[in-house]
């Protein structure tokens, strides 16, 4: 006689269709995230308008999210490893559904910075469980490399979708529901995600070790500090200390890995030319895409003047490129190369940023949606195929850790996107000369950022408001297009470097046994 065999509940869930069901629970909160990274960017002369932010603050609300994410990944994926990855992700969606009330309802620029900072640190819990999840319910290397695919295309699209998004509900609403959408979207994450995610973990994580914690959050967030610093204003004390600092905690931190039995991070995984290139590819992609998104929806908005709406429409071929060569990614890798495949989408994205630099203000819409959509799809098999590299380099029980690189990859090239090319932009645009005759006082907040220009002008005489727009908007435009020139040399360069380091590298094929 014939016994009858039980599954249990995480293998009946990692069999068809389960599995897929959960995954479309894990893109949703990745998709989220992602949207969070970018929403603002149409919102801006909005905040600016009602907030009154100094160019500087203005900077920090953009991109503390994405520093404080990428800070805290590393310890939130170890963290995953060891009480649970369900559980960290269930824990850091209510959180973010809450602070995400705190953040619609800012009532300063010094209230809103810090919300934006405990948005980061309850978004910082979602990322690095979405993929490590996946690691767990896919075992087929082909089945993940699809899923991975799903996960990236939401990931890049998400960046991409966030001014659509935005541009929706700025047409009917305040700023602050940017944000308050996310609270129908968590808690529908919640309630399908308690029935049908697995709970994994690794079985032996070893200690907890405090201090890696602190050494990896201080590292990162003052090191990204520094070149931010050194980015807006050149050498100086205090971006010098912060490198310093930064630094140090950084060497520390890495030796002190090297030395424990139980690592919060294992950086012996960079001794790996495929996957140190597959990080450092994963990082650019999304620094040349995410600086683009935030930059252009204001050159839309405030240079062109476009409604929140038709800037968000513009955009939304850069999400359908995205979409469509996430899918494909792990196709083109196998049938191609996976050092051709990164390499051409990098070089995609270093295209898409060198057509900024031609962009004016009369550029109709259907040339912006061109470049847009070739920096999507560079952007869709770029990132979806380096996560892919990265997850199926590491045994299951550190897919949490291999997770949180390879999603501090993504976080910090999105602040970084927003620090560094907007810095860029701010320090050109500083620097425009004021018409004659406009008071000192509008003139310094004129030249605080372009929303600031365009509330400052509306004291002055017509003639005399027309004429400091239009320097301002003049400047904004040059400092967008010095920004695209140093982004699209930054991109061209990894593709070339990416060529060299992800040579012999492949994606699995068939199914992986334990």
């Amino acid at each position: 006689m014939t016994g009858t065999v039980r599954l249990t509940k995480t293998e009946e869930i990692t069999k068809a269709p389960g599995r897929w069901v959960a995954l479309g629970v894990l893109v949703l909160a990745v998709l989220l995230v992602a949207v969070d990274a970018t929403v603002l960017g149409l919102a801006t002369p909005y905040l600016s308008e009602d907030l009154q932010p100094s160019g500087t603050q203005l900077l920090w609300i953009g991109d503390v999210y994405s520093f404080v994410i990428a800070g805290l990944l590393i310890t939130m994926g170890s963290l995953g490893d060891r009480i649970g990855r369900k559980k960290l992700l269930l824990t850091g969606a209510v959180a973010f559904g809450a602070v995400s009330v705190l953040n619609a309802y800012a009532t300063s620029p010094e209230m809103m910075i810090l919300a934006r900072a405990l948005l980061g640190v309850a978004g910082a819990t979602l990322m690095p469980s979405t993929l490590a999840l996946i690691r767990n319910l896919f075992h087929d290397a082909r089945e993940r490399s699809i899923a991975v695919g799903i996960w990236g295309a939401a990931a890049s699209a998400g960046a991409a979708v966030g001014p659509l998004v935005g541009g929706v509900l700025l047409e009917h609403f305040w700023w602050g529901s940017v944000f308050l959408i996310n609270l129908p979207v968590m808690a529908l994450l919640v309630l399908i995600g308690v029935k049908l995610l697995p709970e994994s973990r690794n079985p032996n994580p070893g200690p907890w070790d405090p201090i890696s914690v602190v050494l990896s959050l201080v590292g990162m967030i003052a090191s990204v500090y520094s070149i931010k610093e050194l980015a807006v204003h050149g050498f100086g004390a205090g971006a010098l200390l912060a490198g310093t600092l930064g630094a140090t905690a950084l060497v520390w931190f890495v030796r002190r890995q090297l030395t424990l039995p139980s690592p919060l991070l294992d950086v012996r995984l960079f001794r790996n030319r495929g996957f140190s290139g597959a990080v450092l590819a994963d990082l650019l992609t999304i620094l040349g895409l995410s600086g683009l998104v935030f930059f252009l929806s204001q050159f839309l908005q405030l240079v062109q003047g476009r409604s929140p709406l038709e800037a968000g429409l513009i955009e939304l071929p850069a999400a359908i490129g995205a979409v469509g060569a996430g899918l494909l990614a792990g196709f083109v890798a196998r049938r191609f190369s996976v050092r051709g495949t990164v390499a051409g989408g990098l070089a995609a994205v270093g295209a898409a940023l060198a057509g900024c630099t031609v962009l004016s203000a009369s550029t109709g819409a259907p040339a912006i949606g061109v470049a847009l959509f070739i920096g999507g799809l560079g952007a869709g098999f770029a990132f979806t195929v380096t996560a892919d590299v990265i997850l199926s380099s590491v045994p299951k029980e550190q897919a949490g850790a291999a997770s949180a690189v390879s999603e501090t990859a993504y976080e910090l090239g999105a602040a970084l996107g927003i620090a560094v090319l907007g810095s860029v932009v701010t320090g050109v645009y500083r620097g425009f000369t004021v018409p004659e005759g406009v008071p000192v006082e509008v003139a310094e907040g004129a030249r605080e950022s372009l929303g600031g220009a365009a509330e400052a002008s509306a004291v002055l005489p017509p003639e005399q408001s027309a004429e400091l727009l239009s320097a301002a908007r003049d400047a904004f435009a040059d400092g967008f297009h010095m920004a695209g020139a140093v982004g699209s040399a930054v991109l061209f360069a990894t593709a070339v470097a990416a060529w060299f380091l992800l040579r012999g590298q492949k994606l699995e094929d068939g199914v992986e046994h334990p």
